[in-house]
């Protein structure tokens, strides 16, 4: 299984940015997902995921600003971030775990691993 992101950048506060998440080499499209942040120095840290029922999940700081999505057919996981805020900065990382019993849950560890983009919000 191969995860590959894009969209990261640099913006100002209060800006936005999309990232996507291209999934590759999955049997199946039946799969639980999340996106995943960390800045040097500290532990990686759960953002966001959705399960195989389309059932989303968010951390506190985030809920109401970023919105996880799947399309299945595309086989692409969307993480749309509005209302930027510098402590947003960090790489954003996709994990995913192969279904049908996958568990969802923001904070959950994922089995497969995408290389990361990085996300810089100024101030």
């Amino acid at each position: 299984v191969q995860l590959v992101e894009s969209g990261g950048g640099s913006v100002e506060a209060g800006g936005s940015l999309r990232l996507s998440c291209a999934v590759s080499g999955a049997p199946d499209s039946s799969y639980c997902m999340g996106w995943f942040r960390q800045v040097p120095g500290n532990r990686r840290e759960g953002v966001a995921s959705i399960d195989t029922d389309g059932i989303t999940d968010y951390r506190d700081s985030v809920q109401g600003r970023f919105t996880i999505s799947l399309d299945s057919a595309k086989k692409t996981l969307y993480l749309q971030m509005n209302s930027l805020k510098p402590e947003d900065t960090a790489m954003y990382y996709c994990g995913a775990d192969l279904g049908p019993h996958c568990s969802g849950g923001y904070w959950i560890n994922r089995d497969y691993w995408g290389q990361g983009t990085q996300v810089t919000v100024s101030s």
